[in-house]
């Protein structure tokens, strides 16, 4: 115990998430022109047989939730859903055009802000302009996330009706102090609902997201939290820490760091968590996600086929993302961009014709290397470094850097290869972080990255 509350102080650092390699603080803008990026896009789409999987970000909010740091738009004026649909779906057209054959759909996943912020209606006609062009796959998982006050069942039978099969719930606590402080007042009741709507509606797999170390949490709020969870028993839960991160948001500004519980309050509440969801069936997952055996995420990670991108940890490997919308980043394996994070430029780009590009980066083979390793770190608890491809100098960082973990026990080294005991997943981005070729090259001087912890 002694040793873990040690490491606990050593290890609550600020580190990246690694939902990507290179991490978008270290992209090199200028290696990614909007001609690259399209050449990328049709080279990737032929070496995987047209097969690719489409994040649709949807901003609009009616309230704000201020542990959110997610790009959204607050605003309870819902004229603006014809427009931005409209311009998605231009956008994909703009996609459609550069494609030498149909795409295979396999995956849609509407994220936000609150996708049910739109209308059923609006949200079939997105789905149905977004679908016409391409082919959908009878093993396809189309998955929307929901806001429990925004979500009725005319939304979930409008998606249903369009292929979707998957759906995930915010949460994050049922204890009153902390819904009031996040500003995301929520039931029990009302969120049951919902998890009953969509299993009527043969829903074929439910996710409820759960987050630990908001402010004004305790211990007592979250084994509260869980065991109304257990009631509902969706098949998947992702029980993430929270991301304080107020330069960036905001709106986080709402409470201050005495607020927070300090990284020991932190692990007491992940591990009071962990415990209570083992004991219900679920199996842990990854580093922050819990499945039961049923579920397609417990067969992937079984298999050795779990895969993580920026939608978190997925049930399929694939190396073509295309993001629709304002902030949306896209991922065509050796590249990625993000578009305009602003609703207007987004929608003025679009308008104009133009790939509304607004930053990227273009993979090195020392960065589809270091991807590959970190995937595996954080996919199959272990990977094996390739010296040979390294500069000297750095690789005599990793290893001074592995050295340390190994010491601390987080870590087993069989000559190259790296392990990840069952001490060691708590800190699985630090280990990650060790091998972080530019992350090494140049640390952040400023705040950038939330803490590991």
């Amino acid at each position: 115990m002694e040793n873990i509350l040690a490491l606990l102080q050593k290890f609550d650092v600020p580190t990246p998430r690694y939902t990507s390699y290179p991490t978008v603080p270290y992209w090199v803008h200028e290696t990614m022109t909007t001609d690259i990026w399209k050449q990328s896009v049709v080279n990737t789409f032929k070496k995987e047989n047209g097969e690719m999987s489409i994040y649709i970000h949807l901003p609009f909010c009616e309230n704000l939730c201020t542990f959110c740091a997610c790009n959204k738009r607050i605003t309870t004026n819902h004229k603006v859903e014809s427009p931005y649909i409209a311009t998605v779906l231009k956008e994909w057209q703009m996609y459609v055009a550069l494609l030498p054959s149909k795409p295979i759909i396999h995956e849609i996943h509407l994220g936000g802000g609150t996708p049910t912020f739109f209308s059923p209606e609006h949200l079939t006609e997105l789905i149905n302009g977004i679908t016409k062009a391409g082919i959908v796959p009878a093993d396809h998982e189309f998955s929307v996330e929901v806001h429990p006050n925004y979500t009725t069942k005319e939304h979930l039978k409008a998606l249903a009706d369009v292929g979707f099969n998957r759906i995930s719930l915010g949460v994050q606590d049922f204890d009153p102090a902390v819904q009031f402080v996040i500003n995301r007042i929520q039931s029990f009741e009302k969120t049951n609902e919902v998890v009953e709507w969509a299993r009527e509606l043969n829903y074929s797999s439910v996710n409820v997201d759960l987050v630990y170390g908001l402010p004004k949490q305790t211990v007592a709020s979250v084994e509260h939290t869980i065991n109304n969870i257990k009631k509902m028993m969706p098949d998947r839960i992702a029980f993430y820490s929270y991301a304080h991160v107020p330069w960036k948001s905001k709106v986080q500004r709402r409470y201050t760091e005495e607020d927070l519980p300090k990284a020991t309050e932190k692990w007491e509440m992940y591990n009071t968590g962990r415990k209570l969801l083992l004991d219900a069936g679920f199996d842990a997952i990854g580093m922050d996600h819990f499945a039961l055996p049923d579920d397609k995420m417990f067969a992937a990670s079984a298999d050795g086929n779990l895969h993580r991108n920026f939608m978190g940890y997925t049930t399929t490997q694939t190396k073509l993302i295309i993001g629709l919308g304002a902030s949306s980043i896209s991922d065509c394996w050796d590249g990625f961009i993000q578009n305009e994070k602003e609703v207007e430029a987004y929608e003025e780009k679009i308008a104009q014709g133009i790939f509304p590009i607004v930053a990227g980066h273009k993979l090195d083979v020392e960065d589809e290397m270091i991807r590959k390793n970190i995937l595996e770190l954080m996919c199959q608890d272990k990977t094996t470094l390739q010296p040979e491809k390294l500069d000297n100098a750095l690789f005599a960082e990793m290893k001074s850097k592995l050295q340390q973990l190994l010491a601390d026990d987080l870590i087993e080294l069989n000559n190259n290869e790296i392990v990840v005991k069952e001490n060691g997943k708590l800190f699985v981005r630090i280990i990650s972080a060790a091998i972080d070729a530019r992350l090494l090259r140049k640390q952040s001087t400023g705040n950038t990255f939330s803490k590991a912890i």
